[in-house]
């Protein structure tokens, strides 16, 4: 048994996972599993009260004077005129209001429908037209407004009487569209008296701001400001231009007198100034002079220098040399005028740019306030025609007798109605429910009864060492559930092939995960001297204490250990009948008679090589007499030295003195609690009385756990001989097996001993 042998070694916090699981989550907080299972556990109850109930309520209905309906349709504007002349002269007012206002609509046109400036009238009319006796109260109570749509309302009206609910749906609607007649006309009215209000201010504001702009233009001389600064721009842009050409003429013009100044400097007729050939008296009387210093180099060669005609040209040269130089001075001095009237103009030009710029800049202020009040002169007058537009149409409109709401459908035939019945079978339904849920939480409060760990766990102050799960097969066969199945679910499954020659093991299932959780609990409470002995007991009968008993001892013995289970119930045995063995001699036999060894009533559980068990054999006149005997201490010493772990089955502790007489005697007492079947003061009393006894307490085990209440296990898989996983085989033929016994399920007598190998 490998798998079994690990489980030995397995640590501490490891071995008792569903224990540990189940403190943790108990400890403190609104457990609503509690709730949920007090609901799931009284669900007759529930039924049985919301069917009482609904029943009562369909029957009251069904008793009750029928009850007629009939209603009509009628078509609504939920928006005034007002508001329309309002959101004309402010659309942004309208798209911020839009939803607000219709909902407004709603809920305020239900109200004004239902109230006694309506509904007065209508009960004077059928009082005095159909001498019918009604009120205001009764007409309201029955009548029933329900918009459909935006602007669609259906009003019912129901009453026992058919006729009276013609008359009253006849005259509503007449009142409502009288009612519908009348609002418009003071609408129209509230938006004339509100135009003529508005119109006085919307003038004088026009006024106003013409006023402001005729001041504006007088004041700065202006008409259109944008124009104006246009005119002002290409100016500033013309000048610019203008004073730029004039500075690139000034730059020429003083590179030209600098140049000028330098030739003039030189000889007279070596000068090459652009402008000086440009002058043709310059250049005359330079030809002249050159032609004359040609003529005196000739005359030089022919005559001396004193000759008449040297002396003669000499002369001539010295009367066009100051000619020359005063038509060079005279260039020089237009040119330095040319100059001055450049930067005149270029100074002019500058100080008109300047004071255009400034111009701009006065302007461009002038040309936002003059923009702006324009604006609002455009707005203000926008409004002022709409208003005196709109107040023209108003006149029309009040001369107009049309009425605003329509009636789309005309009042129908009063009919019975059946919403009676489905609304008093709902509302009973529900009802039924409530009370149903509510009884069923007193009741399972004050039954007292244990249903889930965390309960036995607060009642009992004492540690919580296994939660069992339900197992429904043994429920539902008890006692009579054969070894087979109780080995199987010990860790062995049981499937007889076609040649009857195989046997296939399984994973175990949750049910015997919590019994070896159990036993290692019960061993890891003290390591160092490990626990051999243990009674099992439980406060009332019923509890399943037996079971849990066996299931442990499978469990302890598939871990290796060699295992007795003594049947001590000398009052109400059923150790044997479950297990399936005979009850010639037992415990009772082997006390009463010496002539018996305790291996003569010790029997080996079939299958199970590890497993003994001691019947209660002969039941005896006085029990509390055999298990207070000094033979029956001795027969405990005496397998507490050949066995490693003895589980003593004795009857409930109240009422009967056996579990403490044989518990004083052993490792510790196991109590073992139903779920769902003890009530709290008998589990206290139980403890109480365990207490004063002084006998050690290991624990409390709570059996038939439901799913909702425990830690469940996944192992519902096993490996077969390829390796594959395959699920869990629980059908019904498994069972049958199990319950025909093993000795009928099993057949060949091989399969038993390779089954007592393993």
């Amino acid at each position: 048994m490998n798998a079994d042998n690990s489980l030995q070694l397995t640590p501490p916090q490891s071995t008792t996972p569903a224990i540990a699981s189940v403190v943790d989550s108990d400890e403190g907080g609104l457990d609503l599993s509690q709730i949920v299972g007090a609901i799931r556990r009284k669900l007759l109850l529930i039924a049985g009260v919301t069917t009482v109930v609904a029943s009562a309520a369909v029957l009251k209905a069904l008793t009750d004077t029928p009850v007629y309906e009939a209603s009509f349709e009628i078509l609504t504007k939920p928006v005034t005129l007002e508001t329309q002349i309002i959101s004309a002269a402010n659309p942004d007012a309208l798209s911020n209001q839009e939803d607000v206002v219709a909902v407004l609509a709603d809920e305020a046109k239900l109200k004004i429908l239902t109230s006694p400036r309506v509904i007065d009238p209508v009960v004077e009319e059928i009082e005095t037209k159909y001498s019918t006796e009604t009120s205001y109260g009764e007409i309201v109570g029955n009548l029933t407004l329900k918009p459909t749509s935006t602007d669609i309302l259906e009003v019912s009206y129901q009453n026992s009487d058919a006729e009276i609910v013609n008359i009253v749906l006849q005259t509503v609607s007449q009142a409502y569209l009288d009612f519908s007649l009348q609002e418009r006309q003071s609408d129209i009215m509230r938006g004339i008296t509100f135009v003529d209000e508005q119109l006085p201010q919307l003038r004088s504001r026009v006024d106003a701001l013409q006023a402001q702009l005729e001041s504006l233009r007088q004041s700065y001389n202006l008409i259109d400001p944008e124009l104006q600064g246009q005119q002002l721009t290409q100016q500033v842009g013309t000048f610019a231009q203008e004073r730029l050409n004039i500075q690139v003429q000034l730059k020429e013009a003083q590179l030209l007198y600098t140049s000028l100044q330098q030739e003039l400097n030189q000889q007279g007729e070596t000068a090459a100034s652009s402008l000086l050939k440009q002058e043709p008296r310059y250049q005359d009387l330079l030809n002249q002079l050159l032609a004359i210093d040609t003529k005196l180099a000739e005359e030089s060669i022919l005559f001396l220098d004193g000759s008449p005609e040297v002396q003669y040209l000499r002369e001539q040269r010295q009367n066009l040399a100051p000619l020359l130089a005063q038509e060079g001075q005279r260039v020089e001095r237009q040119v330095s005028s040319n100059i001055r009237e450049l930067e005149s103009r270029d100074q002019a030009l500058g100080q008109a740019v300047e004071q255009l710029n400034q111009r701009i800049k006065e302007l461009s202020s002038v040309a936002r306030r003059y923009s702006d009040i324009q604006r609002e002169l455009q707005i203000a007058t926008d409004n002022l025609n709409q208003f005196m537009s709109r107040r023209e149409a108003l006149r029309i409109d009040v001369a107009q007798r049309q009425t605003p709401w329509e009636l789309l459908t005309q009042p129908g035939k009063p009919r019975a109605s059946a919403a009676s019945v489905k609304r008093n079978l709902m509302l009973g339904t529900v009802l039924g429910l409530l009370l149903g849920i509510g009884a069923a939480l007193i009741v399972d409060r004050l039954s007292s009864i244990i249903y889930t760990p965390k309960d036995l766990k607060s009642v009992s102050k004492l540690p919580l060492l296994g939660v069992i799960p339900f197992n429904e097969y043994l429920e539902k066969y008890g006692p009579a559930a054969s070894v087979a199945t109780r080995l199987r679910q010990a860790g062995y499954i049981f499937d007889i092939t076609n040649d009857e020659d195989e046997l296939q093991t399984q994973a175990s299932m949750p049910f015997i995960e919590a019994f070896r959780s159990l036993y290692a609990s019960l061993r890891l409470l003290n390591p160092d001297r490990p626990l051999r002995s243990v009674t099992t007991s439980s406060a009332t009968p019923n509890a399943g204490k037996t079971t849990v008993s066996i299931h442990l001892g499978q469990a302890a013995a598939a871990m290796g250990q060699r295992v007795l289970i003594v049947d001590a119930d000398l009052r109400r045995p059923s150790l044997h009948k479950q297990i399936g063995l005979r009850n010639n001699k037992g415990l009772t036999d082997l006390i009463s008679s010496s002539d018996l060894e305790i291996d003569d009533v010790i029997q080996q559980v079939p299958l199970d090589e590890n497993l003994y068990v001691v019947t209660a054999g002969t039941l005896p006149p006085d029990p509390t007499k055999v298990l207070s005997s000094q033979r029956m201490q001795r027969f405990m010493q005496e397998v507490d030295s050949k066995f490693d772990f003895v589980i003593y089955d004795m009857p409930p502790l109240v009422g009967f003195a056996d579990a403490y007489l044989v518990g004083a005697h052993t490792g510790g007492f196991l109590m073992i609690v139903g779920l769902g079947k003890v009530k709290r003061f008998v589990v206290e009393q139980a403890v109480d009385e365990l207490k004063v006894s002084g006998i050690p307490i290991l624990g409390m085990v709570a059996n038939g756990a439901q799913e909702n209440s425990i830690t469940t296990y996944s192992y519902y898989q096993y490996y077969n001989q390829s390796g594959q996983v395959q699920p869990q085989n629980n059908g019904a033929d498994a069972e049958a097996k199990a319950k025909g016994g093993i000795i009928n399920s099993i057949r060949d007598l091989s399969i038993v001993k390779s089954l007592t190998k393993r």
